[in-house]
């Protein structure tokens, strides 16, 4: 069986070498030139050591990157149904469902490679002008298209818990009237789960932008937390402490976000943001000393907070 693996991932990833029990491929998320996605098959892993895509189920690059038939042969490995585990086969098939997996443009290109065409220049010029270094840029595995639906547009991609793309932002860097573009897919996704540490206090912003000034942070693509979310679920499962740093034009809303957090027993801080417009403008020094000087809000607080705005 594990030949025969071996030869699927051939199949899906093109040719490799071997390295004890480590596989190394081209990887497909970042395609970087060299071979730098190590998989394991008997621990059913693999990791990318350039841009960090990784996931503890290997089927998970089959299925994403494969052709339906080797998704098919790959399965009929592992699609041995027990019959003690059969009230439990509903159920998984319905977690698997939830699970939603969308492809990048085909025109994106990771700014984190050696090799860029001459028309990455002006996408490199707009992320170093908004602050970003080249390692925020191999972190978030940004990349940018240079034509088709996404031409001119900074692509951010998020990657889940299984290394699965399953949204990107897609932002203008020239003159645009839409700044932003992005994918016909569900929002209700915890952005670049993959990359974050639940055990550490967590951070959650606006956008992007000020996601990636901010450590151990998660963007809400808008300025609202819904309580049926998959993040707020996740909060309420993992975390006990959390801080919100929203721009100051939306102070109600995240007044609102720190209500919801403290009557379902969270730790909240606030991040005084009130003399910056965009929390994605500051340094990420200016964001970790305002991180440093949060405020600890419980019921009295933050209803002193709403009265003084009234």
């Amino acid at each position: 069986m594990h030949s025969e693996k071996l030869q699927i991932l051939e199949e899906v990833l093109g040719s490799f070498y071997r390295s004890n029990d480590e596989h190394l491929f081209f990887c497909p998320y970042c395609k970087h030139h060299k071979r730098k996605l190590s998989v394991n098959i008997s621990k059913n892993t693999y990791k990318c050591w350039v841009c960090d895509s990784r996931g503890r189920n290997i089927y998970n690059l089959i299925k994403r990157f494969g052709s339906y038939s080797q998704k098919q042969h790959w399965r009929s490995f592992e699609e041995i149904v027990e019959i003690s585990e059969f009230d439990n086969i509903f159920e998984e098939k319905k977690e698997e469902e939830t699970t939603r997996c969308i492809d990048l443009p085909d025109e994106y290109i990771c700014l984190a490679n050696k090799d860029l065409p001459f028309t990455a220049k002006t996408a490199l010029k707009y992320l170093k002008k908004r602050g970003l270094t080249d390692y925020d840029i191999l972190k978030w595995k940004i990349g940018y298209c240079k034509d088709g639906e996404y031409k001119n547009r900074i692509i951010v991609p998020s990657f889940n818990l299984d290394g699965c793309c399953d949204y990107f932002i897609a932002r203008a860097y020239t003159k645009d009237w839409l700044k932003y573009k992005n994918p016909p897919a569900s929002k209700n996704v915890i952005f670049n789960e993959l990359m974050i540490n639940w055990r550490e206090t967590v951070v959650l912003v606006e956008g992007i932008f000020d996601a990636i000034k901010a450590d151990n942070s998660i963007p809400l693509l808008g300025s609202t937390l819904n309580i049926h979310s998959k993040l707020f679920k996740a909060i309420l499962t993992h975390s006990r402490r959390i801080y919100v740093a929203l721009d100051k034009d939306a102070e109600k809303k995240a007044l609102n976000i720190i209500n919801s957090l403290i009557l379902h027993g969270i730790e909240v801080y606030k991040i005084d943001t009130s003399d910056c417009e965009d929390v994605g403008e500051m340094t990420k020094e200016e964001f970790e000393k305002k991180k440093d000087t949060a405020t600890l809000f419980d019921s009295n607080t933050l209803l002193r907070q709403k009265i003084s705005q009234i």
